[in-house]
């Protein structure tokens, strides 16, 4: 018998009569907010983004060619990354504006994205409580590197069907077996002497489009 052995055998005999765990009751609350109230669900999510430094935006599908052109003059960018499967109709009005298409067989690398200066991005959920854009690399979304490696991304939030309370709501909507993107506002860090530096691990600059 092993050392291992002996040790497992004195925590079994020990544990013996020992009485059956109570079932945990997992009665929690999943959400903070009246889940009920869409609006004002949408409304935190708003708030919170802002408490993060991200420019928040509210439009109408057939203000969302304008807007988006409006925010890529607004930073003065003279290209964008495409992901796969973005709308064609969102850049429609963005005259001047490169198109970079990220395409699967000729992928952009992260040097080519370096001198790209803004992403257009949907996402797959974002979640109100915390302000968070969660992507998932599904049409209109792209690559992680697409989102980090860019200065400025513009993510468009369709809150009729992305847009959830809380993290426990999401969590059963996200597939955990595709890259998930979690973003919180725009890049940051205050590891040094408390000053905060943005841009450090991504996007310096985060718009985030509302689409009613």
């Amino acid at each position: 018998m092993t050392s291992r052995d002996a040790i497992l055998d004195r925590i079994r005999a020990a544990l013996a009569a020992a009485p059956e765990p109570e079932p945990v009751v997992r009665d929690y609350r999943v959400a903070h907010v009246p889940v009920d109230d869409h609006a004002a669900v949408v409304d935190l999510l708003a708030g919170n983004l802002a408490d993060y430094r991200a420019h928040v935006h509210r439009c109408t599908e057939p203000e969302l060619p304008g807007l988006l052109a409006r925010l890529l003059a607004d930073h003065g960018s003279r290209s964008v990354a495409v992901p796969p499967g973005l709308p064609a109709s969102w850049l429609a009005q963005a005259d001047g504006v490169e198109r970079v298409p990220d395409d699967a067989e000729a992928p952009l690398t992260a040097q080519r994205l370096d001198g790209v200066d803004s992403v257009v991005t949907g996402c797959r959920l974002a979640i109100a409580e915390t302000g968070t854009l969660v992507l998932d690399a599904g049409p209109g979304q792209g690559r992680r590197v697409l989102t980090l490696v860019p200065d400025h991304h513009v993510c468009v939030v369709d809150t009729a069907r992305q847009v959830v309370a809380s993290l426990p709501q999401a969590l059963p909507r996200l597939d955990p077996t595709r890259p998930l993107t979690w973003i919180s506002g725009p890049s940051a860090t205050s590891d040094i002497e408390l000053d905060r530096v943005e841009g450090v691990h991504g996007p310096r600059t985060l718009d985030v489009v509302l689409l009613a």
